[in-house]
């Protein structure tokens, strides 16, 4: 999540920046690229092909349940971490950077449960 956030920065950076070369337009690149973060995110989920409705619905829960625990709460993260940054009139860093070190942090283990 931090990494679509950073990544969508990245292609609006290389839109407005004259100079910089964008081989494909932003509206053909971001979609793929956020497609591409997602597959890696979200779990591969094999229903067998004589599954009941309530075991493909106890299926779909049980496998994207925590990811999109982990997605929303990862938004949320960076939503905060950036609006705090602003509202605290930083200039001294830019959002890049809020969420680079936000990455780091979560790395690092630092918003795991329990610590």
């Amino acid at each position: 999540m931090i990494g679509i956030l950073t990544e969508a920065q990245e292609i609006r950076r290389a839109v407005e920046d004259e100079d910089a070369e964008v081989p494909e337009s932003p509206s053909e690149v971001e979609p793929r690229v956020i497609t591409q973060m997602l597959n890696e995110m979200l779990p591969h989920i094999r229903v067998p092909a004589d599954a009941t409705p309530q075991e493909v619905t106890h299926l779909l829960a049980t496998a994207l349940g925590p990811a999109l625990y982990t997605m929303v709460s990862g938004f949320t993260l960076a939503f905060t971490s950036l609006a705090m940054a602003h509202d605290e009139g930083r200039t001294d860093v830019s959002s890049a950077e809020v969420l680079q070190t936000l990455a780091l942090q979560v790395e690092a283990g630092r918003f795991d449960e329990g610590a």
